[in-house]
């Protein structure tokens, strides 16, 4: 009862000290439940985000119990596991092979009676828009049924009524710029449709398609094409049967089963969340596998982000709890005139700390909840889907509540501990006393720093994940340790200083129990950081690098959809001049033949003849990553030197197989010096003169020998091209002629679809066949949907014999990855320099008011209080951007030593795997940060003080 009622009176006494200090009370506050609010939101927001297994089959099948889909091979029987996604024939044989077939299973015969469904089945179409046309999918599906609710919802408008109506997503009419009452034609059979709503799938929002009930799209385009021949018929994919199995039943394993033997693979509501035993799964017993639903398990990342929110309630509460005990010394003095020992005096610090702490974890959990709730919408765009419902799971967030309550407590305890041992006499005067600073504790930062980073790299180096972790981990506590002697180190840097930096450096060196946390939890928030940071721009560089590219950059390509197909250029032109962002830069191209004319389509293979470069044998013509000794010279070479030897242009012809614009294996183009200028960017006059006199540019000099290019012709003639068949009677003609050639530079060489440009003169000369094939264009910006939907309806007017390429990049997420975590870094670090600014003009009240008293200027407040906040946001940048490389270098040896791995069993593949610092974010951090925040500290700073008698 004793220690209950000392705790008691510690409460007591805490609760009346935060009540009357509500400045700092509410600072530490915030500090606690700032973190909170973090892990409680993404908590909520991942168990929102992931669907369970139920919502994902509501997904999948709206209301209804089970989905009925015919397998590929007809009739035979199959055997399938409980999730239908793995499945076989009963028996594999040529009879059942695993090819479409052309019987289709019964499936509505598979169907159990007494059950009730609808069918969907969609096909791809192209339909016009507000802006011309654009490719699509058109669901037959009868939106209005309930069976469908929870696949997809109605949004605004009203459902389709029969035939000429429609429903469309909304990123449909978004990207289209239609709307409900808009009308919109099915090109083809010229069917017209009026959208009556608009409607979502709340597991995919970002999906553009088109619904109509069954019956009022496929089976009339049929109808149109078996009227008119220039009618395309429809595409149309397999059925599915949304079945809703009879009342209080369902469809079980045993219907299942029978449909199985009919050759209908089923995905039921009921099998799924409660399955059979691995004994009645007859896939389980002939595959050897078992059938184990997957549970959702907590991921490493989020134990990661709720330590690293420990840490952080930890660093910055610490100073505001130690300025607290240090301001109400007197206080705690008087408890000691009053009989009180050391450990009461702790028990009252560490009181304030589970008060404030309580309060905060309380707050930041039930804002945690509230914004994600108000921000609900905007996650669920940012996910694509929308959330089954916001999931709170009491008992995850009372375990983050009681982290924050706990972590407040040790916040509190270093300061508790301090203000344990001070004389009672010291607490009363106020008088501080002079203090060494421990040599122990940087001594053991050193070594724990020097350590981890071993522990991390050898885990790298071994692929061992959990080592990577624990070293990062021990080399950051290390960097933590060594902190105070850094902050020792700075008061010796302003010697040479104007006033104000001089003695803010100073002020962070004497007072380092105030300034080393404040700096540790900057360190802490910008290590994480720059840890995913460099990571994610490391593994961006890397998919850079392994991309192939469709175009050069800055370039489109309008290309013929055939070589006899080049009437509709002329106009298709004068639209994509018209229509997108072009610099005028302009550089017509044909492709190039032989053997038969090619004015029609051919059935036969090669009866365009062929057409090829050879390439010479030997040494810097033969790629040494293929053939004999390639697997040997492959683990022999570092990533860099793999790299360089894949960019070579022996190899890179043979790494990059991507054939742009439809240029064939021979990659040759006919073109002038335009194309040079306008795709290939080759500014060089030696070239264009070059193709002016008829000698061709060869982009890889791999293909050539002492200047010249070997060309190879195999001339065949089709039965269909009966003037040059009756020329050219008897076996296919075999031709090869070496040119003289203006080789250009290796870079290059991975221009792409592009090996070698062919001026009209030379093949002429040759006797080749060439026929204008198309038109590459430079932009200034890639062409936006309403661009490309008019430039289609352009081209339909044509007959769709022409096509645009546009070059679109890799489109990956790492920049807007790294602009939200650049952002979070940027306010953890306002933030606790603001904290700092702030407790360091609490604890330095006194010597600011001694410098006013002595004739300072009133602006030297301002300055001295803004270079407190750059000196302590600077420091833990720093700090933290050379902790924060520990864990992306080690996970980035771990990827090096798979793709070394993978090099050796296929010496073609990248073993690229660069590590690069994400520049701008470290821009962001180390200069635009600490100046905003000294900027904004000496805004918010007074310039006047109001004069007090200092007792002493």
């Amino acid at each position: 009862m004793r220690l209950l009622t000392g705790w008691r009176a510690a409460l007591r006494i805490a609760r009346r000290d935060a009540l009357r200090s509500k400045g700092r009370s509410a600072l530490v506050v915030a500090m606690i439940a700032l973190p909170v609010l973090g892990v409680t939101a993404i908590d909520v927001t991942y168990r929102s985000t992931t669907p369970t297994k139920a919502e994902q089959l509501t997904s999948e099948m709206g209301a209804a119990d089970a989905v009925f889909s015919p397998s590929n091979i007809g009739p035979a029987p199959v055997e399938q596991m409980p999730d239908a996604m793995n499945w076989a024939p009963v028996e594999e044989s040529p009879a059942v092979p695993y090819a479409d077939s052309p019987v289709p299973a019964d499936v509505p015969g598979a169907i159990p009676k007494g059950s009730r469904y609808v069918t969907e089945q969609s096909v791809p179409a192209t339909v016009t828009t507000r802006h011309g046309i654009a490719p699509t999918e058109i669901v037959e599906l009868r939106t209005s049924d309930p069976v469908v609710r929870g696949k997809i919802d109605l949004v605004e408008g009203a459902y389709p009524d029969g035939k000429g109506e429609a429903v469309a997503t909304t990123a449909f009419l978004k990207s289209t710029g239609l709307g409900i009452g808009s009308r919109t034609t099915l090109r083809g059979p010229e069917q017209t449709y009026t959208i009556t709503g608009s409607v979502e799938l709340p597991a995919d929002l970002a999906k553009q398609a088109l619904y109509a009930d069954p019956g009022t799209v496929i089976a009339p385009w049929e109808a149109a094409a078996r009227r008119d021949k220039e009618v395309t018929p429809p595409q149309s994919g397999d059925v599915d049967w949304l079945v809703r199995g009879p009342a209080g039943v369902g469809i079980t394993w045993s219907d299942v089963l029978a449909a199985n033997k009919k050759g209908v693979l089923v995905l039921s509501r009921q099998v799924v969340l409660d399955p059979p035993p691995d004994s009645e799964i007859p896939r389980a017993a002939h595959a050897g596998q078992s059938f184990e639903p997957q549970e959702l398990k907590i991921s490493a990342a989020l134990v990661t982000v709720i330590a690293m929110a420990v840490l952080e309630i930890v660093l910055l509460a610490g100073p505001a709890f130690a300025v607290g005990a240090r301001r109400s010394r007197r206080q705690l003095g008087l408890v000691g005139t009053c009989g009180g020992d050391r450990s009461h005096i702790r028990a009252v610090v560490l009181a304030g700390g589970a008060v404030l702490g309580a309060v905060g974890a309380v707050t930041g959990v039930a804002a945690g909840v509230g914004l994600t709730a108000a921000f609900r919408p905007l996650i669920e765009d940012w996910a694509s889907q929308r959330f089954g419902h916001l999931e709170i799971r009491p008992w995850e967030l009372l375990a983050i509540a009681a982290i924050g309550l706990v972590t407040g407590v040790l916040a509190a305890l270093a300061p508790a501990i301090v203000a344990g041992r001070q004389s009672v006499l010291e607490s009363l005067t106020g008088r501080r006393g002079t203090r060494r600073s421990s040599r122990v504790l940087p001594m053991v930062g050193c070594v724990a720093l020097v350590g981890g980073v071993a522990v991390a790299v050898f885990g790298g180096t071994t692929d061992t994940t959990a080592l990577v972790a624990a070293g990062s981990v021990v080399a950051e506590l290390g960097l933590l340790a060594c902190i105070p002697v850094v902050v020792g180190f700075l008061g010796r840097l302003g010697t040479r200083l104007p006033l104000a930096p001089r003695m803010a450096l100073r002020d962070a060196a004497r007072n380092r129990g105030r300034t080393a946390p404040a700096v540790a939890a900057v360190m802490a928030a910008v290590a994480g950081t720059m840890a995913v940071a460099t990571y994610t721009t490391s593994v961006s560089a890397e998919h850079d690098y392994d991309y192939v590219p469709v175009l050069t950059p800055g370039t489109v390509a309008l290309v013929t959809s055939g070589p006899s197909d080049a009437d509709p250029l002329a106009p298709a032109r004068a639209a994509v001049e018209r229509t997108l962002a072009v610099t005028g830069e302009r550089g017509d191209f044909g492709r190039v033949w032989a053997g038969s004319d090619c004015s029609v389509y051919f059935e036969k293979e090669n009866d365009c003849g062929t057409l090829e470069l050879i390439k010479p044998k030997g040494e810097g013509h033969d790629c040494p990553l293929q053939g004999a000794g390639a697997k040997k010279l492959a683990e022999s070479l570092s990533a860099d030197a793999h790299k360089k030897l894949m960019s070579s242009p022996a190899c890179t012809d043979e790494y990059v197989s991507v054939t742009a614009h439809d240029t064939g294996e021979s990659k040759i183009v006919v073109g002038d010096a335009t194309v040079l200028t306008s795709y290939v960017k080759l500014d060089d006059p030696a070239a264009a003169e070059a193709l002016e006199a008829g000698m061709p540019v060869l982009l890889n000099s791999a293909y050539a020998k002492d200047g010249e290019v070997t060309l190879k012709a195999v001339r065949t003639y089709s039965e269909q091209d009966k003037e040059n068949r009756k020329a050219h009677p008897g076996k296919a003609e075999v031709t090869t002629d070496r040119l003289k050639a203006y080789v250009a530079p290796g870079r290059y060489a991975a221009t792409p679809g592009i090996r070698m440009i062919l001026p009209q003169k030379a093949a002429d000369r040759l006797g080749l066949h060439t026929k204008s094939y198309g038109t590459f264009y430079s932009v200034t910006r890639p062409p936006t949907d309403a661009e490309t939907q008019s430039l289609w309806s352009t081209f339909a007017q044509s007959g769709d014999r022409v096509y645009l390429q546009a070059e679109s990049g890799n489109n990956g997420r790492e920049d807007v990855v790294l602009l939200f975590l650049a952002l979070f870094a940027g306010i953890v670090t306002l933030g606790a320099a603001a904290i700092t600014t702030g407790l360091a003009k609490a604890d330095a009240e006194a010597d600011l008011t001694t410098l006013s008293a002595v004739g300072a200027p009133p602006r030297l407040r301002r300055a001295l209080s803004g270079f407190q906040c750059v000196v302590v946001a600077l420091t833990g940048v720093v700090l933290g951007t050379l902790a924060g490389a520990v864990p992306a270098v080690a996970l980035r040896l771990i990827d090096l030593r798979k793709a070394m791995e993978a090099m050796r069993d296929q010496p073609m593949d990248s073993a690229y795997t660069p590590i690069v610092l994400p520049w701008d974010t470290i821009g962001l951090l180390v200069v635009v940060v600490p100046v905003l925040a000294g900027l904004l500290a000496a805004a918010l700073a007074g310039s006047r003080l109001a004069l007090t008698r200092r007792a002493g």
